[in-house]
């Protein structure tokens, strides 16, 4: 089972493996407070895609095209269809504000679709 979750909201038993899929840490948060397993930068939007559509929900629609174009030639993408063939459940971790549109709801939805 894939979860998604706020990195800023507290770890529970549930989580399972916790993994962190922004590029950048979190603003204000300490990496032993976050209880994150596994920071798998590598899947992450670019740099380019993230600042382009900074959270404009006007862009969302476009920004997820994009993004799924990138994680189609992403090679970090197979590490983690690995982690989540072995384990139960696997709670991708973001730190946007928009828990509706946001990359790990994008990677969620990609995982789940190109199985």
């Amino acid at each position: 089972m894939i979860k998604l979750k706020r990195i800023y909201d507290p770890p529970t038993p549930d989580d399972g493996v916790r993994v962190m899929v922004d590029g950048l840490w979190p603003r204000g948060l300490r990496k032993d407070e976050a209880k994150v397993d596994l920071w798998l930068r590598e899947v992450a939007p670019s740099k380019e895609l993230r600042e382009w559509f900074s959270h404009d929900p006007s862009r969302w629609e476009e920004f997820r095209r994009r993004y799924k174009a990138e994680l189609e030639k992403n090679e970090g993408i197979s590490a983690l269809r690995e982690l989540i063939k072995r384990e139960k459940t696997v709670t991708l971790l973001f730190s946007a504000r928009d828990r509706e549109r946001n990359n790990a709801v994008v990677l969620k939805e990609f995982l789940e679709i190109s199985k």
